[in-house]
């Protein structure tokens, strides 16, 4: 059958457009929490946007502390090697359940809050991660139970403990407001490397209902009975190797915003860039497919011995892919370690890493990022 010129020209603009469409609808999807206030939809929006052509760099604790030093006001690891603070500040919520003054790495919840509200006030992002101890048995987040979850979920013995933790949380949040009295935007990322069988909710000490149960009942709590619209929800796996190991317990799309794994060099670097290849091309279909921002949530190589670790390895595995941001952990001590500090092995390289035009620092955001598009 024989098209005309016109017909052909026709059917190219339909295809252009259709194409088009899907890149806006990609780029612009909504927060699952329909209720999310105006600042969440919009920073949600804008980390879409900054994903398709940039990374947004991590670090955990990074103005609470570093390798010697600790509260001294406006220091940054980071900052004292690039000039810079990051983009995004990861932060510990871990003994908030206890009423404790201080959460699990010893850093005092209103000193949090209050470098949540100065993260905010220049543009950057902050993410949590709770590593809450077990409401039923009182140990740690590390201990292994089998039953716990299946114990916390609606119906179990201790349902109502769990409910408790959430109510500390939304309390604790709820103090993260703006100088306009606006609740702050924040990445919450709960019962994260559960495919990994460390924590008591991972995969060996609870079924994926389970799992999948108990995590919609934390969001469906938090966001109708708690009213928190604030929240871009993260759902973090550890190790997988197939779509299939990845999904098997994910909770659905209404109560997810942000998917990704969490995934840490050890000595070998040929098998930790196979690795994240292996992982970010899985991730990237899930994404896609799921209509769903992709992270690396959680990486870094204890103490950096490789001069080059930061332009050899990672640098390379990030710019493959679509990766709305990439978290390092945190620097507690000279044995412990994941972002450089002045004389630093690495310290050289990772100026290379910041000046690297994909990556995203504290300079690159504004705090426009909550109020206007990009």
């Amino acid at each position: 059958m024989k098209l005309s010129r016109k017909v052909i020209i026709c059917c190219f603009a339909a295809l252009n457009t259709l194409s088009v469409a899907g890149k806006l609808s990609a780029q612009n999807v909504p927060p699952a929490d329909k209720a999310a206030t105006k600042e969440t939809r919009m920073l949600y929006s804008n980390m879409q946007k900054l994903a398709q052509t940039n990374v947004i760099f991590g670090h955990q604790d990074d103005l609470a502390y570093g390798v010697g030093w600790a509260y001294e006001k406006g220091r940054s690891d980071v900052k004292s090697v690039t000039g810079d603070y990051p983009g995004l500040y990861g932060w510990e919520l871990g003994h908030l359940e206890l009423d404790s003054a201080k959460n699990l790495d010893g850093v005092p919840f209103k000193n949090i809050i209050s470098y949540v509200k100065e993260v905010y006030n220049r543009g950057g992002i902050s993410e949590f991660s709770w590593h809450f101890d077990d409401p039923v048995t009182g140990k740690t987040a590390w201990s292994t139970p089998t039953t716990t979850v299946k114990q916390i979920i609606p119906g179990g013995d201790h349902h109502k403990a769990f409910v408790k933790y959430l109510d500390k949380f939304a309390v604790f949040v709820n103090q993260l407001k703006g100088p306009k009295g606006e609740m702050i935007p924040v990445i919450f990322r709960p019962f994260h490397e559960h495919t990994g069988g460390w924590f008591w909710w991972g995969n060996k000490e609870c079924t994926p209902e389970e799992y999948v149960a108990l995590w919609r009942f934390m969001v469906d709590y938090l966001r109708n009975t708690k009213q928190l619209h604030n929240l871009i929800i993260g759902y973090s796996a550890a190790d997988y190797a197939t779509e299939n190991d990845y999904l098997e317990r994910y909770p659905g799309d209404t109560y997810v915003d942000i998917i990704g794994f969490d995934a840490y060099m050890g000595k070998d670097a040929d098998y930790f860039k196979k690795d994240l290849n292996s992982r970010f091309r899985i991730l990237e279909k899930v994404a896609a497919e799921h209509h769903k921002l992709p992270a690396l949530t959680e990486t870094g190589y204890q103490e950096i011995p490789d001069p080059q670790w930061w332009t050899n390895v990672l640098l390379p595995a990030i710019s493959q892919y679509k990766t709305a941001y990439v978290l390092t952990w945190r620097n507690w001590k000279t044995e412990h370690f994941f972002a450089p500090y002045p004389g630093q092995a690495s310290a050289a390289d990772f100026k290379k890493f910041y000046a690297d035009p994909k990556l995203i620092f504290q300079n690159k955001l504004k705090p426009s990022i909550y109020t206007k598009n990009l």
